[in-house]
């Protein structure tokens, strides 16, 4: 496997290697260079970083519903009945 190297000096562990050793985001790593001149990378010891949560992404948006339309009013614009929907406007206080 190759990679390359940013302007930065990063570069990307290979997806079966981050498996192999089971980094995650966040997972401290070690590197040396051995006799041959060969980069290792390893796993650092001590406390491992916990995989967090995934957050639900309608999260944010869950509840927020501030919709000034009723129900009905909405059925009728959306079944595109023009008749109806020429004198639909929501009201000030959220109500028709």
């Amino acid at each position: 496997m190759s990679t390359h190297l940013t302007s930065k000096g990063q570069v990307t562990i290979p997806k079966p290697i981050r498996d192999a050793l089971q980094l995650l985001p966040g997972t401290p790593v070690d590197f040396a260079v051995n006799a041959e001149g060969e980069v290792v990378l390893r796993r650092a010891e001590g406390p491992q970083p916990a995989r967090a949560p995934r957050k639900d992404r309608f999260d944010a948006v869950r509840g927020r519903a501030d919709v000034p339309w009723r129900t009905e009013d909405l059925m009728k614009l959306l079944s595109r009945d023009d008749s109806a929907s020429k004198s639909m406007s929501p009201s000030k206080d959220g109500r028709s």
